[in-house]
């Protein structure tokens, strides 16, 4: 039982960072898109979002430069967030 617990707890400490990090880039993920979804200027474009170690990369299209800087903005001030990368593309419509 002791091997078990030492075993277990082994496990915990490698791994516990990890899973720790992954659930606040959850977070951060389902924050941003909330975020950009309820912004009037930036709603209705598409986003596709990723996050890795607090830094979210935006893809995607916006119909306008203002609002791919809007939506920069947005991500930036989002509890979390080290760096934004955005690769987003501007298409007129």
């Amino acid at each position: 039982m002791t091997r078990a617990f030492v075993f277990l707890l082994a496990l915990l400490f490698a791994f516990g960072p990890t899973l720790a990090a992954q659930s606040n880039d959850d977070k951060i993920h389902d924050q941003v898109m909330l975020k950009l979804a309820g912004d009037p200027d930036v709603k209705g474009n598409h986003f596709d979002v990723d996050v890795k170690d607090g830094v979210v990369t935006l893809r995607g299209t916006v119909s306008q430069e203002k609002f791919r800087q809007k939506a920069d903005k947005l991500t930036k001030k989002i509890k979390g967030v080290k760096s934004v990368v955005d690769e987003l593309t501007v298409k007129v419509q």
